[in-house]
């Protein structure tokens, strides 16, 4: 007889539970058949590659943390290791501050002082607001404050202005959140840890730049791609999954509780009226998807998956050509400081910051726009939006050239906004899904919202199944 795992979510966490299910060998010892739901006409969420005029346009994350081995070892996997490329070394960022361009001192880690010279020499902060960052290497280890927003952690110790035009950024930028409202047991607990062991921020940062001086010191890179783009993992895991069924442009409209000889079982009403049988299921989707979907079998678990909430957000990438650009473009990009009169959140030199990206006549420029409590902007039209990051580009960079080609892309509800008493929330519903015998979750609303995280919550979710699965085989 036949197993079958319905996963439920087409992009990057379930195609990585797919592909977990297709090559462990319990998945043919159990006869596994796994089906994948995509509400989508295409795999891959937010892992979107687009090629305009020879260039590569990601239209959602470009890239990933190298210092999390599941999405590289994933594309190795597949055959893309010799696909995989690093960030071009040597390049500033930049913070938008006060209508102009400041490269952020070196040696920052999560946004913390690495290195004392570069601070005391930047711009960014006046001679007193340098001396109240410098009290963190005086100031007494903090008391108990539970789930610390990570605002007021890094206010706590570095003071506001450091926050507002250093850390705060960098940080909230990653969640397209504000770093006020952000948890930071959830989010960054190295902060956490750190004033633990170290009683100090800044003493925690230098600490873990002396363990690891080369990365530090740019001698291999802290995010990776592939050549052309993240677009080419997707294709190669879709490709890999000959014996898996994926039903892409259908849409999981409601869970149903099935007894199949004394056992848990399922059934996934899909909108064309099919009912898929399962022994297990992966729900792969938004926490708002998910709760719908459980509503009816475990109220208490959707409630608490409703309470996570998501952002919005938008992003426009332009192709110039180059020499229509004044700027050096000599960096990455920049973030823009709090309170900055801009509507951007931050923008990034593609061209300049990956190889491969761009032929050498066009520079390519993405902008963000869009945040937590602030998102509106992602329900102007295309032209409006273009628009608005024209006109930041000229304030901050003073590009006024027409670009060759415009690309704007919405993201709605598709940032999950990880707030103080994430993690409990987590266990709640994690103990409510111990009722569910059989149903896994996974993706970016619960622990990890990069391309590692959710490739990581796929593969334990699936190797969790499978030991489920494997412990009620009948002898």
């Amino acid at each position: 007889m036949s197993t079958d795992i319905v996963i439920v979510g087409g992009g990057i966490t379930g195609l990585a539970a797919a592909y977990t299910l297709a090559t462990d060998p319990r998945a043919r010892t159990l006869g596994l058949a796994c089906t994948v739901v995509e509400r989508d006409g295409r795999l891959g969420g937010k892992l979107q590659t687009e090629h305009i005029h020879g260039c590569v346009v990601e239209t959602g994350p470009d890239s990933f943390l190298a210092t999390k081995p599941a999405a590289a070892d994933l594309c190795r996997a597949v055959g893309l290791g010799d696909r995989l490329i690093g960030t071009l070394p040597g390049r500033a960022v930049y913070m938008a501050y006060g209508g102009r361009l400041h490269p952020l001192p070196d040696g920052l880690a999560m946004g913390v002082p690495g290195r004392l010279l570069p601070m005391l020499r930047t711009g960014l902060l006046s001679a007193t607001e340098k001396a109240r960052l410098g009290l963190d290497l005086v100031l007494p280890r903090g008391g108990a404050n539970g789930d610390e927003s990570v605002g007021a952690l890094l206010r706590r110790r570095l003071g506001g202005a450091a926050v507002d035009r250093l850390a705060g950024p960098l940080l909230a930028g990653i969640y397209a959140g504000d770093a006020d409202a952000l948890s930071s047991r959830a989010t960054f607990p190295q902060l956490r840890e750190w004033e633990a062991s170290h009683r100090s921020l800044i003493l925690g940062a230098l600490a873990q730049r002396r363990r690891a001086p080369g990365r530090q010191a740019g001698a291999s890179p802290l995010f990776l791609s592939l050549v052309g783009g993240v677009g080419e993992l997707v294709a190669s895991l879709a490709a890999s999954l000959r014996e898996t069924t994926i039903l892409t442009g259908r849409v999981a409209s409601r869970i149903l509780r099935r007894t199949d000889r004394g056992r848990m079982a399922y059934a996934v009403a899909l909108d064309d009226g099919r009912l898929l049988e399962a022994d297990a299921l992966l729900l792969a989707t938004p926490a708002f998807v998910t709760a719908d979907l459980l509503d009816r079998l475990a109220p208490s678990v959707a409630a608490g998956l409703r309470d996570i909430p998501y952002a919005s957000t938008a992003a426009v990438t332009l192709g110039y050509r180059r020499a229509g650009i004044r700027h050096a473009l000599d960096g990455h990009g920049f973030v823009v400081a709090r309170n900055e009169p801009l509507r951007v959140t931050a923008c990034t030199w593609v061209s300049s910051k990956w190889p491969h990206r761009a032929p050498p006549e066009l520079a390519l420029l993405r902008c963000y726009l869009g945040r937590a409590n602030s998102d509106a902007v992602v329900e102007e039209d295309d032209d409006r939006l273009v628009s608005v990051v024209r006109d930041d580009l000229r304030a901050t960079m003073g590009v006024d050239a027409d670009p060759v080609f415009a690309v704007a892309t919405r993201w709605r509800r598709a940032m999950p906004q990880y707030l103080p008493g994430h993690l409990d929330r987590l266990e709640s519903i994690n103990a409510g899904m111990r009722e569910l015998r059989g149903v896994a979750l996974a993706g970016a609303g619960y622990r990890g919202v990069g391309i590692p995280d959710c490739i990581r919550q796929g593969a334990e979710a699936a190797g969790t199944l499978l030991d489920a699965l494997t412990r009620h085989v009948p002898a």
